[in-house]
């Protein structure tokens, strides 16, 4: 159960939104280090650090029962936070002159969100999943198909969410499907 929780909490999306913007900025500045930090700790903050702390406090006031949020019914408010923060910041990068790939990113990031806010109303499906598969599909898109390797640390993430039985097999799965399928088609789309 430790190991399985150590690889829920490093494989969550608060976590993983933090490293994904930055890998797509180092491609998308021209592999230039201060734009590549600029740009990609501003995704970051906005769709990582500020949801986060939101999703944390509200556990802290007894709101939701973790920071995983686990019941679906209460996932709303962090949801609709996380999509406000995103917005901002999608506004913040599209009149800041970022670069298109980072924009591309963030807009398949909202996308993802959306439906999964969707999906949530009645079921719930794993975020885990959803962004951890989305960052695999997106690092590939960018760097090329030897990256798809990280569909194994991605199988890793699905399996300690069904260990925790914080999720079904049935709702990793979705949720591994949605990232690639709905973020994908977005970034590829507009990258």
């Amino acid at each position: 159960m430790r190991l399985a929780k150590a690889l829920s909490e490093g494989g969550s999306p608060g976590i993983v939104v933090v490293f994904l913007p930055l890998a797509i900025a180092w491609h998308a500045t021209g592999y230039r280090p201060w734009p590549t930090l600029g740009w990609g700790l501003l995704v970051a903050l906005c769709c990582s650090a500020l949801p986060m702390a939101f999703i944390v406090q509200g556990a802290r006031r007894g709101r939701w029962e973790t920071h995983h949020v686990r019941n679906r019914e209460e996932r709303f408010v962090p949801m609709l936070a996380c999509l406000l923060c995103a917005l901002g910041c999608l506004a913040g990068l599209m009149f800041g002159g970022a670069p298109q790939e980072l924009i591309a990113l963030l807009a398949a990031m909202l996308t993802v969100l959306v439906v999964a806010m969707v999906i949530t109303r009645w079921w719930k499906i794993s975020l885990h999943g959803a962004v951890a598969s989305g960052a695999a599909a997106a690092v590939a898109a960018v760097y090329g198909l030897p990256y798809l390797a990280l569909y194994a640390a991605v199988a890793v993430v699905c399996w300690s969410r069904v260990r925790l039985a914080d999720h079904t097999l049935a709702q990793v799965i979705a949720g591994a499907l949605l990232g690639p399928v709905a973020g994908g088609a977005v970034f590829l789309l507009l990258r």
